[in-house]
């Protein structure tokens, strides 16, 4: 350990000395960190470098760990750290280490990303040299002691330089598109090659855990007549993808305040003096997958109008723990992208077919642009402008609203343009095996590459113009459907399939959404209380449109065993909610599990015309009711061999533990019509631990002199367990606490935990 500690102490000096005389030149770099409640950071600076450097420096004092594991990802060395075989947690599921850094290896293309840096704006630039400074001064002030035991003398703990932030913010572009089959291309060979070792999967929308409501009200349905914002972006409790808060005082009077992921120098979700916003994961899809027609003599070679085209080989070095010999694998791209397998779903690489993918988020480095405009954004029309120049958002809605009462649904990302026409003309007799997760077209020609626009700030990209894009003064809403409906007063029309299902039956918890939004409404104008009590209702709409038809089950002879019958009882007694006290909410997400994916479960089918309330009934005549009882009671088993009460009180089963201390955590699954979303898996300590669901809440509105804004992060600020904030929020999130954010100087002196802290260099 010593010597690993002394390497890192040269190398931090070495890494610094270049980018410290740079920043001197250009007037050095310095930024204010002054903490409030929650550790929350407020970060001002004199420029952007000074942002960066600030907001870096302030992450690693609260996720250090985390921040720098992320590091050793996208360059490839989990496997040389953490062994080729335990898991990452890439886009929002589990891969291997070696398959991890196999993708990464092959799939950030660093030369191409440097020469990019060209056509980025040179606030862009310092916003990323000012973080790797900020980062690099953190482990330089916090020397061996100082980082936190998770990782203390870890080799993988190092300075890092601009290539890590280009790699990284690849990866956050790439988070729910090609990077969920980062497995299926680390793993591809052609045919004769040894079959890959590990699991590999097809990612199905609904289960990438990827998830979000977000609301903008406009002066129509606000008590003051401005617009209003609630925000609740459900993502993992643990991992890289936990959110963080931030506040920051940047240059040309840039102030913004709201929540990044790890790496991003600048709040990606929040608001400013005017407006906020909150983004939702889109249903458009940012890859499109072709299929290929090989050439007879060479499975590296694939055939487009009649022409044999030799695949690109690209050999990839991953360098193995103690001394290991490194392993070496080829694998092969197409003027289309990367070759992909998904054995078990029939995409394999044979002697005359193969598949492959090409990503709308490769190499797109305009987020952090796209982002910086939206934090500068005076109404809505300037964010709308800022999506849609830049086409920089990767994959999400983006939905806000401000001070002067008007609300925007903007679903405009980086996505392929492909057109309804092109998507027939090019589909392939599979295609439609695959239409769930992606549109399949046809290799062979040349004519079903993506269409170029002019305009675009990439070839191949969908103007903003042909997506989807509303401004009302009523309200908009989202939670993970597509476009077609954001309120249904004002249905969108109909677009290009790749931006999404049109005409097909909503979620549930959209369904919910809708229905509460409306109840919402009728009770009178929106304000920051009913905001809130409407955020954690907790209420379930698969309850609410199946319990009676249950009990009156129960009260029939298809009830027939004593599971069933102790289920009902359990479930007469339950108020239809996912809050912590209430009783009997963990049977029927057992039992709804399994019910609600019954063949038939509704008696009325979906209705285009009246998608709010359709499908609708719960079936239970004869055999079907017979099936719903005898599932029923294979909830009631599953729940007792789990130790599990039938009558627990929620709080009592779904539980984060901070130490030894138990917090009850409100909310339940989103598949069950619950709006405050946290899906949960057994926990080692018995009953349930969230592991994906409501993580940063915001309300915002706005007074004469700025924003008004209540939020909670329901997992903290910190992963660090010492941490006095690892687990406070938690807290409050589990008594519905909501915190008033200090914004203006005035009311950030106020609350100030301690002195500010000033680092320069």
């Amino acid at each position: 350990m010593m010597m690993r500690t002394a390497v890192l102490a040269v190398t931090t000096a070495a890494l610094l000395t270049t980018p410290v005389s740079q920043a001197r030149a250009d007037g050095g770099l310095e930024a204010t960190i002054t903490r409030t409640a929650f550790g929350i950071p407020h970060i001002e600076a004199k420029d952007w470098r000074g942002v960066g450097y600030g907001v870096a420096y302030a992450y690693a004092e609260d996720n250090l760990c985390l921040l720098a594991e992320e590091f050793a990802t996208v360059a490839g060395e989990r496997s040389l750290h953490f062994g080729p075989e335990g898991t990452a947690t890439l886009g929002f599921e589990q891969v291997d280490n070696l398959s991890s850094d196999v993708f990464f290896r092959a799939i950030i293309d660093l030369p191409a990303l440097r020469e990019g840096t060209q056509n980025l704006t040179p606030r862009v630039l310092s916003l990323m040299d000012g973080y790797v400074a900020g980062y690099n001064r953190f482990l330089t002030d916090a020397g061996t002691q100082g980082v936190p035991e998770e990782c203390r003398g870890k080799a993988w703990v190092r300075p890092v330089t601009r290539d890590d932030m280009l790699r990284l913010n690849e990866k956050q572009m790439l988070l729910a598109s090609s990077l969920n089959l980062a497995a299926a291309i680390a793993n591809a060979a052609p045919p004769g090659a040894t079959p890959p070792k590990v699991a590999i999967t097809m990612p199905k929308p609904g289960e990438l855990g990827m998830g979000s409501n977000g609301w903008a009200f406009g002066g129509d349905a606000t008590a003051n007549g401005r617009g209003l914002v609630i925000g609740n972006p459900h993502f993992p409790w643990k991992g890289p993808n936990r959110f963080w808060q931030m506040h920051v005082r940047g240059p040309d009077g840039y102030d913004v305040m709201g929540v990044g992921l790890a790496g991003t120098p600048l709040p990606t979700l929040g608001f400013n003096k005017d407006m906020a916003w909150t983004h939702t994961v889109t249903q458009a899809k940012h890859f499109t997958l072709y299929q290929l027609s090989l050439d007879p003599a060479d499975p590296t070679r694939y055939m487009v109008d009649g022409n044999s085209l030799a695949m690109t080989p690209q050999t990839i070095t991953v360098p193995m723990p103690g001394g290991a010999p490194a392993v070496t694998r080829t694998l092969y791209a197409t003027r289309f992208g990367p070759v992909f397998v998904i054995p078990n779903r029939g995409i394999t690489w044979t002697a005359t077919s193969a598949f492959a993918v090409r990503d709308a988020n490769r190499a797109n480095q305009r987020g952090i642009e796209a982002w910086l405009r939206i934090g500068e954004a005076k109404n809505v029309g300037d964010v709308q402008a800022a999506v849609s120049d830049t086409l920089g958002i990767p994959w999400v809605n983006t939905i806000a609203a401000d001070r002067y009462g008007d609300a925007l649904h903007a679903d405009i990302t980086a996505v392929p343009n492909v057109s309804a026409d092109k998507i027939k003309t090019c589909s392939t007799p599979i295609s439609g095996l695959f239409a769930e997760f992606a549109v399949l077209l046809d290799g062979t020609r040349q004519a079903c590459d993506w269409d170029v626009a002019t305009g675009t700030p990439a070839p191949g990209l969908m103007p903003a113009g042909d997506q989807a894009s509303t401004i009302v003064r009523s309200y908009l809403t989202n939670s993970n459907d597509s476009y077609w409906i954001s309120n249904p007063a004002v249905p969108h029309r109909q677009l290009s399939p790749i931006l999404g299902e049109y005409g097909t039956t909503r979620s549930l918890r959209t369904r919910s959404n809708f229905m509460e939004t409306a109840a919402l409404l009728a009770g009178g104008a929106v304000d920051h209380a009913r905001a809130q009590q409407h955020a954690f209702a907790n209420k379930s709409l698969a309850a609410e449109m199946t319990l009676d038809a249950v009990a009156a089950l129960c009260a029939s002879e298809a009830a027939v065993s004593d599971a069933a019958l102790r289920g009902c009882r359990a479930l007469a007694g339950w108020d239809r909610r996912f809050e912590a006290s209430s009783k009997g909410a963990a049977l029927f997400r057992a039992f709804w599990a399994k019910a609600g994916r019954l063949p038939g479960v509704w008696q009325v089918p979906f209705d285009p015309a009246d998608p709010l309330n359709t499908p609708h009934t719960l079936s239970t005549e004869g055999a079907k009711g017979q099936k719903l009882m005898a599932t029923l009671a294979e909830a009631v088993a599953e729940l007792e061999s789990s130790h599990i009460a039938l009558d627990a009180a929620w709080g009592d089963v779904q539980r984060v533990m901070a130490g030894n201390q138990a917090i009850p955590i409100h909310g339940g699954p989103g598949t069950l019509g619950v709006l405050n979303m946290q899906e949960s898996r057994p926990a080692p300590y018995g009953g349930l631990m969230p592991v994906h669901g409501t993580s940063y809440i915001q309300i915002v509105g706005f007074d004469d002199d700025g924003p008004v804004a209540d939020a909670i992060l329901s997992y903290g600020q910190s992963t660090n367990p010492a941490s006095p904030h690892a687990y406070d929020q938690t807290r409050a999130y589990a008594a519905k606490q909501w915190h008033r954010l200090p914004f203006s100087k005035a009311e950030i002196t106020a609350a100030a935990i301690g002195e500010p802290k000033r680092i320069a260099e």
